[in-house]
């Protein structure tokens, strides 16, 4: 059997140009006709912002838990495995002090989503809270635009929603 090259060459046509090289060997493969691998794509977040459900039920009103509870945000683990939330942060555009949750040791389990809500409750699997209260000033979420924030323990930002609507009581931020 004769021996192959690891590049096919094939006489040049006339008028035309050709950069291509098809490689039989493997080494070349991915690269095109440039000869360099294609940038990588970023990778997915892990979590993710899914919704924003940041106009209530009979809001505006005195701001009464059941009210503040119907104000919330989810997030989705995308990944096959279980992730710790500890020390991940939500927030909102504000950046105020008040405005930022901290998940305390929260595993959230693969393909599985939590709902973040602003009231107080008794933390369960599938539903973690704020614990604000207060009236009308303990809502996080602005009733016309805002933007979320998830970011991991070391403050990196993993995820973004905004939203700029007041003809919407939700934002559905993923699937995009």
């Amino acid at each position: 059997m004769p021996h192959l090259p690891s590049l096919l060459s094939y006489p040049p046509i006339s008028g035309v140009r050709c950069a291509y090289r098809i490689p039989l060997d493997g080494r070349d493969a991915g690269r095109g006709r440039t000869g360099r691998r294609p940038p990588a794509q970023a990778a997915a977040p892990a979590v993710r912002i899914i919704k924003i459900y940041y106009d209530s039920p009979g809001s505006p009103d005195l701001g009464g838990n059941r009210s503040l509870n119907g104000e919330y945000i989810q997030l989705k683990n995308m990944t096959r495995r279980a992730i710790n939330l500890k020390g991940w942060t939500v927030s909102d555009a504000t950046k105020r002090k008040d405005h930022v949750y901290t998940f305390k040791n929260f595993v959230l389990r693969p393909g599985k989503i939590v709902t973040l809500r602003t009231g107080k409750g008794r933390d369960t699997s599938t539903t973690v809270y704020w614990g604000r209260s207060g009236g009308t000033y303990a809502y996080i979420w602005n009733q016309v635009r805002d933007t979320a924030y998830l970011r991991d323990p070391s403050g990196s930002l993993v995820d973004t929603c905004s939203y700029n609507s007041a003809r919407h009581d939700y934002k559905i931020c993923w699937p995009r």
